[in-house]
């Protein structure tokens, strides 16, 4: 029987994913489409819920659904699970179909699109018919919408949308194609998944509503799919709840419960012949998914337990005696199906010990493989008829339900030899089984320190011809040498006896090798039968050898000899240890394209005699260079390999310029043995050479390399331990014969155009022609870098921002041996810090190589690192008009903005020119001048300007305005335009502003008037009580005390004449204002305006006529 008919249906063994489809996206040529797509599928993490995706078209034909049947009196069920059913709920029926749709709420033909996306919904719904599969609409918009409830056009539209497409709210969905696309994505995942777990819930519920209309009498069967129905629904919509602890306990309690009432049921099925297999089928299904269960939920015991018990049940099912065999492979894929899911926890973290291992497992499947194998040889030997028409023939329908036969009951005549014909075409497929099985259970073994167990594998491997194989590979990684000639010597045998030419010659090459302990007499007889191999002769028999199987063995080579088409063979020799060793390597790791590219070939013969060999031919990886590395036989001696002595091949060639930076590797080595009128054999060395034994060589010759390096001194031979192996060599352009010169001074100003001028000089002997300069930002650094540096040609005007940060391939013509050229470079640079500049110049000369004319590609690169600093500081700040500084600044009041230069350039800086762009600011003066225009400031010098501002008041509620920019412009050729962005400034409103006219100076004895303005700002008439407090200083006449009312919007002006009577500075008499009406607004908020103090000069003498003339 087929293989592959003991094998877990993929869908059984598979992670369950709910399915979801996807419509309305074109995945080819629509790139936001396709974007959407991979953020669905691609990377997926572990923490993303269990989804599976697939994009179909709007109008996909999606799986008829049956007619619900509403009474099951008469019906009687054909089978227990449907092969198709399990691929249909996880592959073609989704749980929820998706429609993504381009429409935006702003959409001018909102209407036209509002009905084709209703028209596309139905379509869908039409396609499911009879499904409970869910519908979602997916809107992809341009615009991340705004939060919920503030867009009351997307609200109203929305509502209209869902009314349209007959869906609920929580079945619309946006997805705005922008920077985060994949958020968005996640959080549509998680939503589809609660669709998609409402379906499988109501699909639970559908299955139990069918209990009510059975009976055990005649729906047996029903109630075993019933069971296995919902804990596959209720596996596929539980699978996120391993998330929490509890969900586990419940998540496991379900499944558990029904996949073991499903278990038992299987049993409680009457069992006959004819139904024997669908029985074991099915509980083989449910005891995987138990056994599964509890290895995932660390609970080795229970699975083992559940395990011997399906055994125990299962074992003495047989059926009829012609299907022993058929039993035995069950019982096989039973136990392997157990040593895998076990391997499976293990590696998840569950700790196995010796005495409960996979290897246990696996020990088993291949005892009842190895019975499977012989009950179908001893039927066979009976002789039975196979019939005609074949009633195995299933590929035009296939099998309908699990385990049952090809044929129906009552239509034919069941007959095991229909099974035990399909079964003997794959003993061959099954010996390879066999052998997989017991090599897994020698390495679990192994693994677990089971030498005994192992030891007792190992006889099984001696039963068969094909299993010697695996023991030699142990044997020679651990390097039992002794018992690996034993058992060449046993395998050369079976070879001679079987007539098998290549694995004889395989045998033979291997014990003449350095690895064999034969003795020379037997290595020159194992020889010398390969020559007569080699020459299409029959060899000699093997010692020990029965005479007449050596009758029946000379036969067989004969047929062997006379065959056409078969002398010919490939050995791919890295897994054996022949008796030719090869090492390939190149002269050096790298070669310039300049120069020849030198490969040696060395070769060493370990057997007895000379071995002539035909051809050797390298297998590199660029294939047009493997013409110039191969060496025919041309009727010398040169051609032959003489025993323990190093034989050394050197091949010359000329790389391609097309590959220059580019690696040449060694792929392989071939060796021809043999010749056309005999036998071929190549001999095929993966990479650079080596076998199964180079790799622990080279390390004990690395260790003791001391021993080779004297003996070089005194034998120009090389030692075949010293040489190592070279598989790869790299291409470099040639070397430049240019000189690159950059004169610069260092450091550059930001925004400046920094010159770097570069001297190109050819010190070739030819004509170097199309020069070609690549400079700019060196690739490889910071991407902020890029984005403030800017490169160009033109030192005469700035560049501006869409200048490039790397200028390729400025042309600069050619150039003659000797000839020099110059050429300036200009970098702005727009912030500070430390940058790489590239200067790479690349050119092509013509020149010739071993008789070849090449034209070489040649380059040189310079770089240079500039630091770049500001050239000065600027520094601002707000103050009154008394040089106050101010946090905050009141409405329509005049304020002055301080800017403060710091000159931070190693060169003296001139500049040219300053301005104020202002946004909601306004110039309390008609036309602000620079202040410092053509002014020079040396290294640490500073410059201040002043401008005086005011601030209108503004229609918003705003409190926090900004100021606007302060640009300043730096003498250079051409000038250096620098921006500073001003800070933003907080408004505050005053209810009364009150300022003072007065002299800028005062004298004593002499009357000085000061004229005080008061201004009502609010929409209020405010009442203002004023008070003069007496000073020292001054007297006064005026109204000492008063209380005015003033008009929303109106000014009251208040005169006093001050008298003083000190000099110098004094303080004048205080205000003192009150605010009975705005209680918010104290006497010292209202005084800050004034001026607090003034300059009083003494009283001057007159001078007469007489005191003039003496002066």
């Amino acid at each position: 029987m087929a293989g592959s008919q003991w094998e877990l249906p993929p869908e059984l063994c598979c992670r369950p994913m709910a399915f979801v489809a996807l419509t309305g996206l074109d995945v080819v040529y629509n790139a936001v489409h396709r974007a959407i797509w991979d953020a669905f599928c691609a990377n997926r993490r572990a923490d993303r819920v269990p989804i599976s995706f697939k994009v179909l078209p709007g109008d996909h034909e999606y799986p008829k659904c049956r007619t619900k049947r509403t009474s099951y009196e008469w019906y009687i069920p054909k089978g227990i699970l449907k092969t198709s059913w399990m691929n249909k709920h996880l592959n073609l029926v989704p749980a929820l179909v998706v429609l993504f749709y381009e429409l935006d709420w702003d959409d001018p033909q909102w209407k036209e699109k509002q009905s084709e996306c209703a028209t596309k919904v139905e379509i869908v719904r039409t396609s499911l018919q009879g499904r409970n599969t869910k519908v979602a609409v997916v809107l992809i918009q341009k615009k991340t919408p705004l939060p919920p409830g503030e867009d009351l056009v997307a609200s109203e539209r929305a509502s209209a949308l869902c009314n349209a497409c007959d869906l609920s709210g929580k079945s619309l969905f946006v997805l705005p194609h922008t920077d985060h696309l994949v958020g968005y994505i996640i959080r549509l995942e998680n939503a589809f998944y609660e669709h998609a777990q409402t379906y499988y819930y109501t699909e639970i519920r559908r299955v139990k509503s069918h209990k009510e209309f059975l009976n055990k009498t005649t729906h047996q069967l029903l109630f075993v799919r019933h069971q296995f129905k919902i804990a596959f629904f209720i596996w596929i919509s539980s699978t996120n709840a391993w998330l929490l602890s509890y969900f586990v306990f419940v998540f496991v309690f379900f499944l558990f419960r029904y996949y073991k009432t499903a278990y038992s049921l299987v049993h409680e099925l009457r069992a006959h012949e004819t139904n024997m297999l669908e029985i074991k089928t099915m509980a083989g299904f449910i005891n995987y998914k138990i056994c599964r269960l509890c290895f995932q939920h660390n609970t080795p015991l229970d699975a083992i337990a559940q395990f011997r018990k399906h055994i125990d049940l299962c074992k003495k099912k047989i059926g009829s005696a012609e299907l022993a065999f058929e039993h035995a492979a069950w019982m096989s894929k039973q136990f392997q199906s157990f040593g895998e899911l076990f391997d499976e926890a293990i590696k998840l973290g569950l700790t196995a010990i010796q005495t409960q291992n996979p290897g246990f497992y696996y020990q088993q499947a291949a005892c009842y493989s190895q019975d499977r194998k012989q009950l179908a040889q001893q039927l066979w030997q009976a002789g039975v008829s196979y019939p005609s028409p074949d009633p195995l023939d299933t590929q035009s329908t296939g099998l309908d339900f699990y385990g049952q036969r090809p044929w129906r009951q009552g239509h034919q005549k069941f007959s095991g030899v229909c099974i035990l014909h399909k079964h003997l075409f794959f003993l061959k497929s099954l010996q390879e089984l066999i052998i997989a099985l017991l090599s897994n259970a020698v390495a679990q073994f192994k693994k677990y320190k089971c030498p005994r167990m192992k030891s007792h594998l190992t006889k099984f491997f001696y039963s068969l011809y094909m299993l010697l194989d695996y023991v030699m590979c142990d044997y020679r990684t651990e390097r039992w040498w002794a018992l690996l000639s034993a058992i060449l010597s046993t395998a050369l045998r079976c070879a001679y006896l079987m007539a098998s030419v290549k694995d004889y010659i395989i045998y033979c090459m291997e014990l003449q090798g350095r690895a064999s302990t034969l003795k020379e007499e037997q290595k020159s007889r194992i020889e010398k039968n390969l020559m007569k191999v080699l020459l299409n002769e029959i060899p000699d028999p093997e010692p020990e050898c029965d005479p007449s199987s050596v009758a029946a063995a000379r036969l067989l080579w004969s047929d062997r000899m006379a065959l056409v088409g078969s002398n010919e063979f490939t050995i791919e020799v890295q897994d054996y240890i022949p008796f030719i060793q090869c090492k390939a390597k190149f002269q050096s790791p790298s070669f310039h394209v300049d120069q020849p590219i030198q490969l040696q070939v060395l070769l060493k013969a370990d057997c007895p005699h000379p071995v002539p060999f035909s051809k050797l031919a390298i297998s590199l990886s660029n294939q047009e260079y493997n013409q110039w590395c191969v060496l025919e036989s041309t009727g010398q001696d040169s051609m032959i390999l003489s025993p323990g002595k190093t034989k050394c091949y050197n091949f010359n060639f000329v790389a391609k310029t097309e590959d220059v930076g580019k690696k040449i590797e060694v792929r392989g080595v071939f060796l021809m043995l043999g010749s056309d009128r005999g036998r071929c054999v190549f001999l095929s060395w993966r990479g650079a050479g080596g076998d199964a034994a180079s790799t622990h060589e080279a390390l004990q010759a690395s260790r003791s390399s001391w021993r080779w390096v004297r003996g070089l001194e005194a034998n120009q031979e090389p030692h075949w331990d010293s040489v190592s192996m070279q598989h790869s060599t790299m291409i470099i352009s040639r070397v430049p014969k240019i000189s690159v010169e950059l004169n610069h001074q260092p450091p550059a100003l930001c925004n400046e155009m920094y010159c770097l001028r570069l001297t190109v000089q050819s010190q070739e002997e030819g004509v170097a022609k199309d020069v070609r300069l690549t400079a700019g930002l060196k690739p490889g650094q910071d991407a902020n870098l890029s984005q403030t540096t800017h490169v160009t040609l033109d030192g005469s005007v700035v560049c501006d921002d869409t200048a490039a940060a790397l200028l390729p391939d400025i042309p600069l013509g050619d150039l003659k041996p000797g000839e020099k050229l110059e050429k300036c470079v200009y970098v702005k640079c727009v912030s500070t810090g430390l940058r790489v500049l590239l200067f790479h110049v690349a050119y092509s000369i013509s020149t010739t190589v071993e008789g070849q004319h090449i034209i070489c590609k040649c380059h040189k690169d310079e770089t240079v690192a500039i630091e770049t600093v500001v050239p000065f500081e600027v520094s601002v700040k707000f103050v009154s008009t008394k040089f106050e500084p101010l946090d905050r600044v009141a409405v329509d009041i005049p304020f002055l903005l301080m800017t403060d230069i710091l000159s931070s350039s190693p060169w003296p800086l001139l500049l040219a020119s300053s301005s104020l762009q202002l946004l909601t600011m306004t110039s309390n003066t008609k036309q602000p001048q620079s202040q410092l225009e053509q002014t020079v400031l040396q290294t640490g010098e500073s410059a201040s300007e002043c401008f005086c501002l005011r601030c209108p008041p503004l229609t918003n509620s705003n409190n926090t305005v900004p100021t606007g920019q302060y640009l300043l412009s730096c003498s250079d050729a051409p000038l250096i335009h620098t921006t500073v962005t001003l800070p933003h400034v907080i408004l505050e409103s005053v209810p009364l502003y009150i300022y003072a006219d007065l002299p800028s100076f005062g004298r004593v004895r002499e009357s000085l008037p000061v004229r005080y303005h008061i201004e009502n700002r609010t929409a209020l008439v405010q009442e203002v009580e004023m008070a003069v407090e007496p000073s020292d200083a001054f007297m006064f006449s005026g109204l000492k005390q008063v209380r005015v009312r003033i008009l929303p919007g109106s000014e009251q002006q208040m005169l006093y004449n001050y008298y003083p009577l000190m000099a110098g500075y004094q303080t004048l008499p205080q205000l003192s204002i009150n605010l009975p009406r705005c209680s918010t607004t104290n006497a010292h908020s209202l005084r800050r305006f004034l001026p607090q103090r003034i300059f009083v000069k003494p009283q001057g003498r007159q001078l007469d006529d007489a005191s003039i003339a003496a002066a």
